[in-house]
């Protein structure tokens, strides 16, 4: 199985990350902070965007390549893909210091959970 649709999400969930990670290393050549964040609110948020799309997407890609091993119809795949790609958009544009409750932000991780617990409930369900 050559997971066509899997790599599509997959590429562009990469380029995002290498956006998020150079955005990071911006910030850390201007404030001059090696290791966490210091004091600076802008690092903080550079490094959690960073962070939660790489502590996610790895999960999500790997759900959404298991779905499509197991035959999981294109249809699916892409909607839980854009799905995923939106939701996580949404979630680093969202994320803000001063705004626990920030509607693109709790979108985006609803949005995440969804997709996942749908890839995940189909693997389950396709066992039988």
């Amino acid at each position: 199985m050559q997971l066509q649709v899997t790599a599509i999400y997959a590429s562009i969930i990469v380029l995002g990350l290498l956006i998020l990670a150079n955005m990071v290393s911006a910030n850390r050549a201007r404030t001059g902070i090696s290791i966490y964040a210091g004091d600076d609110q802008r690092l903080a948020l550079a490094i959690r965007r960073h962070g939660n799309l790489a502590e996610n997407a790895a999960v999500a890609l790997l759900l959404l390549a298991l779905s499509e091993m197991r035959g999981m119809p294109q249809w699916g795949l892409h909607g839980l893909g854009l799905l995923l790609l939106i939701s996580r958009v949404a979630h680093a544009v969202g994320l803000h210091p001063d705004r626990v409750v920030a509607p693109l932000r709790l979108a985006g991780g609803i949005g995440t959970q969804l997709m996942m617990l749908t890839a995940a409930g189909f693997l389950l369900w396709s066992q039988f």
